[in-house]
């Protein structure tokens, strides 16, 4: 067991010492071969009356045979990750110049007016918007009737009761829901922004106006 144990540890020895090597090698053994040299190199001085125990040697080669596959297979789902995530960055590069509903409370007012969402864990009688200004206050209260559970969306002119136009902007919005008797039902605001380019590091994000970045598996709705 000592004598098998101590490939293992030469091995890890010699592969720390190749690494740093610059003599004239072009290319570092793989962990395979040297284990193998090692262990032909340590039978051919073995003492006699102490000879290494097979069945840890034939364990040894099993465990190192085990690693070299499992980093072969890391090497190939890594390559197949980085292909994947080229394929995806270049299908979210097509959602450029289109708007996304993701899990926030903005909505981008421009000329034609400004759409956001919202999602309901289950039916509501009643759905009320509020609007707030950049300083806080409540520009406009949208009564949105009853709706069903799950995605919705509304639509705001930007003209408060049919007034002067705001001016166009990131405003913030929050949404309430409740039944007739009283109690409230769950509602998570869905900001909507515009999609303006695409970042892939750490993971495919879309970056937007309102919303700022926004990791793609977040999006709810795209429109």
């Amino acid at each position: 067991m000592a004598a098998a144990n101590s490939i293992i540890n030469t091995l890890a020895g010699s592969g720390a010492s190749s690494s740093s090597s610059t003599g004239t090698t072009k290319k570092t053994e793989d962990p395979q071969d040297r284990f193998l040299k090692l262990l032909v190199t340590q039978m051919k001085n073995q003492d006699p009356l102490n000879p290494l125990d097979n069945a840890q040697v034939t364990s040894q080669i099993a465990q190192i045979s085990t690693v070299s596959g499992i980093d072969k297979l890391n090497a190939s789902i890594s390559g197949m990750s980085q292909s994947m995530l080229a394929a995806q960055s270049l299908q979210a590069s097509a959602m450029i110049g289109h708007g996304v509903l993701a899990k926030g409370d903005h909505m981008e007012l421009t000329q034609a007016g400004a759409i956001a969402g919202f999602e309901l864990s289950g039916p509501a009688d009643k759905v009320v918007a509020t609007i707030y200004g950049p300083a806080g206050d409540i520009v406009e209260s949208l009564d949105l009737g009853s709706r069903d559970a799950g995605l919705s969306t509304f639509a705001w002119d930007g003209a408060p009761n049919g007034g002067t136009q705001l001016p166009e902007g990131s405003y913030k919005f929050k949404v309430e829901a409740i039944n007739l008797d009283k109690s409230k039902v769950t509602a998570t605001a869905l900001g909507y922004g515009r999609v303006h380019s695409v970042s892939i590091d750490g993971g495919l994000t879309l970056n937007t106006t309102s919303l700022g970045a926004v990791a793609v598996a977040d999006v709810r709705q795209i429109i």
